[in-house]
């Protein structure tokens, strides 16, 4: 507040309604047949090319009723403009949209087309037109209505400089939400490559065994009735059911499993998909538990190993994995130190590609808030009504 009051200095912040500061154009594409560009409005993108939008041309072969939109220019879609769906064209290829949509210039002279669409974008003018839904009705937004919204207008320099700021938050938030798929790309080939290189064993330096040899394999129970949270006994969390990934409540008296263990879908579309278990849970049918009968082989070690290779299932039309299957997997077995040295290495990668996965989404949140936030606070001005 202080910034903004230094920004302001002597001059005062006007207030005016939307409406009196846009024009709505009704021009149409039959009235200029030399313009072909077609655009599409999102929620996210603003104004794209209509053949970028979604990757597919979604629209009408005939344009000649399309209403003509040129650069600086707003568009929305009246049906969805509650949950953002508006965009002003930043080209300077003249288009076309689509007729459902409502399309309206500004008076440059009163306000900056960045900061009519940050602004737009705020809770509280969110709030705003929602509040404008006729009771019983399914959401519209007519032209009419932006009469009823008022926003503060300080000086062009002022709008100018709160836009510079909130460009400056939307600039960081999208480089972290696009940075995101890359970081988190690159630690997994990372991760893959030590793991290849941590499993090349020197011929005849290493033993090999096949998992039926030097494990237990147990075929998983089928789910017990009385899954629903309410109807539990009290032990059911350290007995927790495991299908695909997926932990769900449930209890049985029998296929508890009490150590560590590998768990390999055996059937259906995830077949072959690999998870370590902490001890202790009770397995499903579709999952074979494998269980190391010796203290030199350690179950981190042999879900490192078994995630390294590919395992193959049957072939038919519902892929499987029968126990003959899983107990003919070669694995090698090094000296227990070594098992150890891979699996702290390899846990380390694991635990580190985890964290980006879901540390950055949490760090985007945090930054959306600290944006929302800051952008709340720039429009919100000594003496103004909008709070």
């Amino acid at each position: 507040m202080k910034y903004l009051e230094k920004l302001l200095g002597d001059t005062s912040v006007e207030y005016d309604s939307i409406g009196n500061l846009i024009s709505r154009i009704r021009e149409k594409g039959k009235h200029e047949k030399n313009i072909k560009t077609v655009y599409s409005v999102s929620k996210i993108q603003g104004i794209v090319k209509a053949e970028d939008f979604r990757d597919r041309v979604i629209y009408s072969s005939d344009t000649s009723n399309y209403t003509i939109i040129r650069k600086g220019m707003f568009a929305y879609t009246p049906a969805r403009l509650n949950i953002g769906s508006i965009g002003y064209l930043k080209s300077d290829i003249a288009g076309l949209v689509s007729p459902i949509c409502v399309v309206f210039k500004i008076n440059e002279n009163r306000i900056i087309k960045e900061y009519l669409f940050f602004f737009i974008k705020s809770r509280y003018c969110i709030n705003k037109i929602n509040s404008l839904t006729e009771i019983g009705a399914r959401f519209r937004f007519d032209f009419k209505r932006w009469k009823l919204i008022d926003i503060p207008l300080p000086p062009l320099k002022v709008q100018q400089e709160i836009v510079r700021i909130l460009d400056k938050f939307d600039t960081l938030t999208t480089s972290i939400i696009e940075g995101l798929p890359r970081e988190i790309k690159l630690r997994k080939k990372q991760y893959e490559y030590y793991r290849e290189k941590l499993f090349t064993f020197k011929e005849g330096k290493v033993e090999w065994k096949r998992l039926g040899e030097v494990c237990n394999i147990f075929v998983g129970g089928e789910p017990p009735i009385n899954c629903i949270k309410n109807s539990i006994p009290d032990d059911v969390n350290k007995y927790p059911i495991y299908g695909n990934g997926i932990e769900v409540y449930g209890f049985t008296d029998s296929y508890r499993i009490d150590k560590d263990a590998v768990t390999i879908s055996s059937i259906g579309s995830n077949t072959g998909n690999i998870y370590f278990r902490k001890a202790y849970f009770t397995p499903i049918i579709r999952l074979k538990v494998v269980i190391p009968k010796f203290k030199n082989l350690l179950p981190k070690y042999l879900f490192h190993y078994l995630t390294s290779i590919k395992i193959s299932s049957k072939k038919s039309c519902v892929p499987n994995m029968s126990a003959a299957d899983v107990k003919s997997i070669k694995i090698p077995i090094p000296p227990l130190k070594v098992q150890q040295k891979i699996v702290h290495i390899l846990d380390k990668f694991d635990i580190l590609t985890t964290s980006i996965s879901e540390g950055l989404p949490r760090e985007i949140e945090l930054r959306k808030k600290q944006y929302e936030y800051y952008r709340e606070k720039l429009f919100t001005f000594p003496g103004g009504t909008n709070k």
